[in-house]
């Protein structure tokens, strides 16, 4: 039998993972400089499955607007930029020697506005995370026997201001990711 206290701590992990998922999420979005958080969603085939690029390759953003990707295997610099270039990011890999470039075109004001809805949709997701959270918390709490309506209650604002606060962090998230979208 759960007891409250554990309850709201079990809730509290799950309203973490859903900001922290969301932050994860966020750093796959490009901003105006370069990030090699950006490619962490690309998939490269190699060796007869795909993996992920960081798993194949180095990424360094040694300036601003350029990406850098060496392969720990020369043979797989092909199968690298190609998925670069599928990945639906709108980047033009070329590749020199043995590293492969990334310049990072400038982003176009429709560019922006487009990766601004991106990432309400995204927060939208960590917020529903959030709230599920919440209602699994306050149905548990409910369901819970021996306990005065005192408790009960109490632990239904814990678990609340929980809530409100872990919606804050993804608002601030927001915030803080669409200033970085829309500075030119």
């Amino acid at each position: 039998m759960s007891t409250i206290p554990e309850l709201t701590k079990h809730a509290r992990e799950l309203m973490h993972k859903a900001v922290e998922n969301t932050k994860r999420e966020f750093s796959t979005i490009r901003s105006g400089k370069a990030s090699t958080s950006l490619l962490d969603l690309v998939r490269v085939e190699a060796y007869g499955t795909a993996v992920p690029i960081n798993q194949v390759a180095m990424v360094a953003a040694p300036e601003p607007r350029l990406l850098t990707v060496q392969p720990f295997d020369k043979s797989l610099a092909q199968a690298i930029e190609k998925a670069i270039r599928e990945a639906d990011l709108g980047l033009n890999p070329a590749t020199q020697g043995n590293l492969i470039r990334v310049p990072l075109p400038a982003l176009s004001e429709e560019r922006r506005k487009e990766l601004v809805k991106v990432i309400h949709k995204l927060a939208e997701e960590g917020r529903i995370a959030v709230r599920h959270a919440r209602t699994d918390a306050l149905s548990k709490v409910k369901k819970l026997e021996h306990i005065s309506k005192d408790d009960q209650t109490r632990a239904e604002k814990d678990i609340q201001k929980l809530t409100d606060d872990h919606v804050k962090q993804i608002d601030g998230l927001i915030h803080s990711k669409e200033a970085e979208i829309m500075e030119v």
